[in-house]
């Protein structure tokens, strides 16, 4: 199977899913994950028709976007892993979408780096809804105050958020937690769901999914 193949299989399982739904398929984006995975690879996706794409680290995006953005100037870029303030500018820089703003030292970093830079990315909160110690992201408790924070303090652009569920438990109740925490601040975007669980992010909502196995094959 060919990434071309593998891609035209996830779009068609994407389809099916947000038709079962009652969904349009049109309301919900793939973001193709391409971590580790190298140039080559990308730009058969993007000879396939993909533009949108994840990226965990700034380093690795730094390395392989830039010349593939003058080749495909309708690349879209998102940050799905965790963001070191050091590399914020860089990330503001870089990225189109920062789906893992998680703490308010970051969220005060990332709102003075595009204030300097006149660049402005769109933000999601990152959740951690099965609240494990050593996953990042902001306590379900914690949320509301955060995004009130980010959006009015901060004046960051808060788009949406994104969860990345426990792996030995069922993600529909998270998925279900964190549409909660969006409708009631009013935050369209939400991305959940993985190359596993990723129609049951869409039933639950999910307006972009991240996938990068079920396209690419295993991590290079």
């Amino acid at each position: 199977m060919t990434i071309a193949d593998n891609l035209a299989a996830v779009r068609a399982r994407l389809a099916a899913a947000a038709a079962a739904a009652g969904r349009n398929p049109g309301e919900v984006t793939l973001v193709a994950v391409s971590k580790t995975h190298g140039i080559d690879a990308v730009r058969a996706a993007l000879a396939a028709g993909q533009s949108v794409f994840g990226e965990n680290r700034v380093q690795e995006a730094a390395a392989k976007y830039p010349a593939l953005r003058r080749e495909f100037p309708d690349l879209e870029l998102h940050l799905i892993g965790p963001l070191q303030t050091n590399k914020a500018a860089q990330a503001v820089a870089l990225f189109d979408t920062i789906e893992t703003v998680d703490r308010p030292k970051l969220a005060g970093v990332l709102a003075a780096e595009m204030a300097k830079a006149g660049r402005r990315p769109d933000c999601l909160i990152q959740v951690n809804t099965g609240e494990e110690p050593q996953k990042a992201g902001i306590a379900p408790a914690a949320a509301d105050a955060f995004i009130r924070d980010c959006r009015e303090r901060l004046g960051l652009p808060i788009a949406g958020l994104m969860c990345i569920p426990p792996a030995d438990e069922s993600p529909a109740s998270h998925f279900a937690l964190l549409r909660e925490i969006a409708q009631r601040n009013g935050l369209a975007a939400l991305s959940m769901g993985m190359s596993g669980d990723f129609e049951t992010a869409i039933r639950f909502g999910a307006t972009q999914v991240r996938i990068g196995t079920a396209i690419f094959g295993a991590r290079g």
